[in-house]
């Protein structure tokens, strides 16, 4: 699985397309080839994987009972609006209108990359989001201060 990081601003050009940063191309997995998927994320942004790690998301997602109703609603949910995309020949991405819609995504946008994904924010959205986050010391302490820290040498 890949794990990806940094945050890259971007813009898309009239047709909808994105330059894929040299950071990020340098970070794909080569079985990739270019290859993504894009659907909608949990907040108002979208999210984009490689291939080969959405492949993997969804085999653990496949594995959810599917007579529990709300394993199906969230099945539909992370799935509502998945596209496959994939790099052009000077390493554009061709992002689907409907999905550039839903996140609320002009010309300017941010990438925001980490572990196996790529969120994809409106710049302004993103920025709102994290300058109003509150204190991240207690977001920290409260997401983290229970768990143990492990010694790499366990």
């Amino acid at each position: 699985m890949t794990n990806f990081i940094g945050e890259y601003e971007c813009k898309l050009d009239a047709k909808g397309r994105l330059m894929l940063p040299s950071g990020l191309k340098k970070q794909c997995a080569p079985e990739s080839e270019g290859r993504f998927v894009v659907n909608r994320g949990m907040e108002v942004c979208l999210v984009m994987y490689q291939k080969h790690d959405w492949e993997i998301v969804t085999e653990k997602i496949s594995q959810l009972n599917q007579f529990v109703i709300k394993n199906r609603e969230f099945v539909r949910r992370f799935n509502n609006g998945a596209t496959a995309v994939e790099l052009d020949g000077v390493g554009r991405l061709l992002l689907p209108k409907k999905l550039l819609d839903y996140a609320g995504i002009g010309k300017d946008l941010i990438l925001f990359a980490y572990a196996d994904k790529i969120e994809i924010w409106s710049k302004k959205a993103y920025e709102a989001m994290m300058n109003s986050e509150g204190d991240f010391a207690s977001l920290a302490e409260e997401v983290m201060g229970n768990k143990e820290v492990q010694n790499k040498n366990d």
